[in-house]
């Protein structure tokens, strides 16, 4: 009954927050008809013990190059493996030492806001978030495992410091699952068509961490699309390390 009554104060939450949203937008719709109002986007992340893909789109009424109010959807899903943990004294059925493979769907709708200021962007989105996690074999002491709905808090920046220079970074927190994450990039304007620099990049869940090094080319542009590309190394709490290949691709509308 408790949980049952959560699930719905947040999705009561997230669909006032949706409403405003979609309220406040109804009267930036003045905007030139030239303007851009959407970004579709969509990505693919790799490393040795997963594999996800992600899609969505931003809708911006007021324009995506100007301040005001915006819509973030995404829908992503992925397949990961771990070895089940455990000690001395579990009870029967316990999985230590299996290899347990994972299936994960996830589902976001985030109303937020941008604004700029000077050289300086910044997003911040705050909505539902809904996802399902499902382990073969079922691994009981895991708790990412099942279906979870929660509010999502995820906010980003995108600055020049110099004309030839950029710094980037995001991050989130959701309550569903109970994970986090954050990026940080730095990058030079190379042969006046992208940047590239190092990244560092940090993800934390229910019992799992990975930290990521490595580097990215960002703002690569091929007609109307932009493409970001990424790799380097990965660890995780578990002491396995590999490597890790992120592509990302932005369509304007």
């Amino acid at each position: 009954m408790w949980r049952a009554g959560r699930v719905s104060a947040t999705a009561s939450v997230a669909a006032a927050l949706v409403v405003c949203c979609v309220s406040v937008a109804a009267a930036q719709m003045t905007v030139a008809d030239e303007e851009t109002r959407t970004l579709v986007f969509s990505g693919r992340d790799l490393s040795r013990n997963g594999a996800f893909a992600y899609g969505g789109f931003l809708l911006a009424p007021g324009g995506v190059d100007n301040d005001g109010i915006n819509l973030k959807v995404v829908l992503s899903g992925g397949v990961y493996r771990y070895t089940g943990g455990g000690a001395a004294g579990d009870p029967p059925g316990s999985l230590a030492g299996w290899r347990i493979v994972g299936v994960e769907t996830t589902a976001q709708v985030m109303p937020g806001f941008r604004v700029k200021r000077g050289n300086l962007e910044v997003k911040a989105f705050f909505g539902l978030d809904v996802e399902n996690h499902r382990l073969y074999p079922d691994d009981p002491s895991n708790q990412l495992r099942g279906h979870s709905t929660g509010l999502r808090f995820a906010g980003e920046f995108w600055y020049e410091p110099t004309p030839t220079t950029m710094a980037a970074g995001d991050a989130m927190l959701s309550s569903a699952s109970t994970n986090y994450a954050a990026r940080l990039a730095y990058g030079w304007h190379m042969l006046e068509q992208f940047y590239f620099g190092p990244e560092v990049q940090y993800y934390g869940g229910d019992g799992y961490r990975q930290f990521r090094v490595g580097g990215h080319f960002t703002a690569l542009k091929t007609d109307a699309n932009e493409w970001t590309l990424a790799g380097g190394w990965a660890r995780d709490s578990t002491g396995l390390s590999s490597p890790y290949a992120r592509l990302g691709m932005t369509v304007r509308r």
